[in-house]
């Protein structure tokens, strides 16, 4: 038996010039030089660069747990897109509680201007009028709301405005603060019955007016934080004034004169919801009840609203 066939060349050293190519019995082959200055050709199929490269190794990570992946969930910042229609609701709920709470104590607890009118008329108020120490519920009232304005906004620059732990936080604490107004007039802590409701010296009535303020300062410093300063939800004034002062008033597209008028028109139709719940039901924790429902649901909102895009540069 014969070795196999191979081809060697000899390669002179002392050659001068390029060597020339020699006719190699293997075509996917390449040169071996050994250290006695002979060079071997071996096939070279297995080494072709059109064989995918070796895979490298993946690393496995460990499972996150669902208390670090709700963490990151609810630390996330959420998105501002279309959030103006969770405010347009918190427009209706003021003019429904203002209605209300006026129609049975003749105070406001959103609108402020109002409340700063009777306060400064309550000194030449005479004794004998039906009302004389109205004065004192839209003191409460102005003061509460003052307070819940201090409270919201250092809680919403402490954990992040933005942050949907935060959104959710702030709305959530104002539903239940609606819900526990509702249920003092509900066991008849403060009487609930509107068309009795003539004693303007019974104190327990600035119980509702303390919480609804309070929670009302909520909506404002929200509507802020998401950078929607054309719609604080709780005046009309500024509001007003801002409509008819744009410059696009009449421009085909005009997003900020758009939402103004849509929040003027929320807070008038909440006010007509409340006089009519309340004419019809002779109850006032009725649509205070639907208030807090509403409210409950804008706070279910933020727990799913989406996640605010980041922009990877």
């Amino acid at each position: 038996m014969h070795p196999p066939h191979t081809t060697e060349t000899t390669v002179d050293p002392n050659a001068s010039g390029s060597a020339r190519p020699s006719q190699h019995p293997f075509p996917n082959s390449f040169v071996a030089v050994s250290s006695l200055g002979k060079t071997t050709e071996m096939p070279t199929q297995a080494m072709s660069t059109s064989d995918p490269p070796l895979d490298k190794p993946e690393i496995s990570r460990p499972p996150q747990s669902l208390l670090h992946r709700s963490q990151s969930y609810f630390t996330a910042e959420v998105s501002t897109t279309h959030v103006d229609v969770l405010f347009l609701w918190c427009c209706f709920i003021s003019g429904l509680v203002d209605s209300t709470i006026y129609n049975a104590f003749g105070t406001f607890v959103s609108m402020q201007t109002g409340n700063t009118i009777f306060l400064g008329l309550g000194g030449a108020t005479p004794e004998d009028t039906s009302k004389p120490y109205g004065w004192a519920k839209s003191l409460v009232s102005i003061a509460c709301f003052c307070l819940g304005c201090l409270a919201f906004s250092h809680a919403t620059h402490y954990f992040g405005k933005l942050r949907r732990i935060t959104l959710v936080s702030s709305f959530l604490v104002q539903t239940i603060i609606i819900l526990i107004a509702a249920m003092v007039v509900e066991i008849d802590v403060v009487e609930g019955r509107l068309k009795i409701i003539t004693d303007d010296i019974d104190w327990y009535t600035v119980v509702p007016i303390a919480l609804l303020s309070f929670q009302s300062a909520g909506q404002i410093v929200g509507s802020r934080a998401v950078n929607l300063s054309e719609l604080p939800t709780v005046v009309l004034t500024s509001m007003l004034h801002d409509i008819f002062t744009d410059r696009k008033l009449v421009a085909k597209e005009n997003l900020k004169r758009n939402r103004r008028v849509l929040a003027f028109f929320a807070i008038l139709i909440g006010a007509i919801c409340g006089g009519f719940i309340g004419e019809g039901t002779e109850r006032m924790q009725v649509p205070l009840w639907i208030a807090g429902g509403i409210k409950f649901v804008v706070t279910l909102a933020w727990v799913f609203w989406p996640e605010k895009k980041t922009s990877i540069v």
